[in-house]
């Protein structure tokens, strides 16, 4: 990259492969901004990185809309928006504004936040949006007349599954819409990384301390590996609509996927419900 400073947004920077990311990704030729829920976790990071930081709560699209506005008159142009807050949540809540939170905090304000900061990503001379999705995904099952798990049992590896799921059909409605902009976008499984990951729903926050936990899980630092080179890497046109399995691109993915009439159905329906359409 020689001498070019590239900015560099990264949301859920405040612990786990978010702030390992962060702290990696920062240095002389970057402009990093990172994204928390809490100002008292997320600062310290903040502070070793020398980045921006921004709070909002991904219940509340409303602080979403507020995250983006400061973005936006913060920077001139995104390089890499690594679409990293989430986790696990009880179905059974509901978000300030009356959705599930599986659906609204992982993939509902991140589409949010993504394209009230598009201008800044195609101000860019190209960029990548990097969305953490999961294996989970095949476990996931998109409804577009019940994004919300109102009509079907909502069980917590379905709900989270369908989100992540969402996440990697998001990837492609970027690749689809906006590659004329030279705005890439690609989804990454990180790998089972021990994190506090899970610690807002109680069977996979259970699942995730046990015991066995230990025999299956990678490291944080090993966790946070994919989202450093794919960020690292940039706007390559060649990993855009990509879902990655870790460092492997085209890991194993749901069936709907690749559904372009889900691909477009979930972008306008979630359109509609930010107030985008």
């Amino acid at each position: 990259m020689g001498d070019v400073t590239r900015t560099i947004v990264l949301t859920g920077a405040s612990d786990g492969i978010g702030a390992i990311a962060a702290r990696t990704l920062a240095g002389p030729g970057t402009d990093l901004v990172v994204v928390g829920r809490s100002a008292r976790k997320l600062a310290p990071i903040a502070a070793e990185t020398g980045a921006t930081q921004f709070t909002a709560d991904f219940a509340r699209l409303d602080e979403v809309r507020d995250l983006a506005a400061e973005i936006n008159s913060s920077v001139g142009a995104i390089d890499v928006l690594m679409n990293n807050a989430g986790g696990t949540f009880n179905p059974s809540d509901r978000t300030a504004d009356g959705h599930e939170p599986n659906f609204q905090i992982n993939h509902l304000a991140p589409f949010l936040l993504t394209n009230l900061v598009r201008d800044r990503l195609a101000a860019a001379d190209a960029s990548l949006v990097l969305n953490t999705s999961s294996v989970g995904n095949l476990f996931g099952h998109v409804d577009l007349d019940d994004l919300d798990f109102e009509k079907r049992r909502a069980l917590g590896l379905r709900t989270y599954g369908t989100a992540k799921l969402m996440n990697i059909l998001f990837t492609r409605g970027i690749a689809q819409r906006w590659t004329a902009d030279r705005i890439y976008s690609a989804a990454v499984h990180p790998g089972p990384a021990a994190t506090s990951f899970g610690r807002d729903s109680r069977f996979v926050g259970l699942a995730y301390r046990s015991p066995l936990t230990r025999l299956v899980t990678i490291t944080p630092e090993q966790g946070a590996a994919p989202l450093i080179a794919l960020a690292e890497r940039g706007a390559d046109p060649s990993v855009n609509g990509v879902y990655f399995s870790r460092h492997r691109a085209n890991g194993r993915e749901n069936r709907q996927a690749h559904d372009r009439s889900l691909i477009d159905g979930l972008w306008q329906r979630s359109a509609e419900l930010t107030g985008l359409a």
